[in-house]
């Protein structure tokens, strides 16, 4: 019997059907976020877990010894919300950024943003630029 994949790894879904999930208002704002994690990372788009649209890859691993693939720079377009996939701790390591970028929620590595009308967009850029930095940095 064939191993199973790890969940979080790239498939063969084409883009576009994951894309195509969000519908009115927030299909074109999925395609703002397409256009531009691909312009910061100079990746093309490719489908992880059947749901995230991820740019690049690496690989990690922790002290404890596990360890996997991940995306670059990554965002799942949803119904009520858009999620971007970001390094741990993004929040506390910048609040210059997160005080300037407007209505959003935030957890340890994603940042939700229900509307990018509500969002100031040099603000969004800034924070994926300095995650994918960094993330470029630790692989390194």
């Amino acid at each position: 019997m064939a191993a199973k994949p790890p969940a979080m790894s790239p498939s063969d879904l084409p883009v576009a059907e994951v894309l195509d999930r969000a519908t009115g208002p927030r299909r074109a704002e999925v395609d703002e976020l397409l256009a531009l994690l691909g312009d910061i990372s100079g990746e093309q788009p490719v489908v992880w877990a059947g749901r995230i649209i991820g740019f690049g890859e690496y690989e990690y691993r922790y002290e404890s010894g596990h360890g996997g693939r991940a995306p670059l720079l990554a965002f799942a377009p949803g119904p009520a919300k858009h999620t971007i996939y970001l390094v741990n701790d993004f929040s506390e390591r910048w609040p210059d950024l997160m005080a300037r970028l407007g209505k959003h929620r935030a957890s340890k590595a994603c940042l939700y943003l229900t509307r990018l009308t509500e969002v100031d967009r040099r603000a969004l850029r800034q924070l994926l630029e300095r995650s994918l930095a960094d993330t470029r940095a630790q692989v390194r």
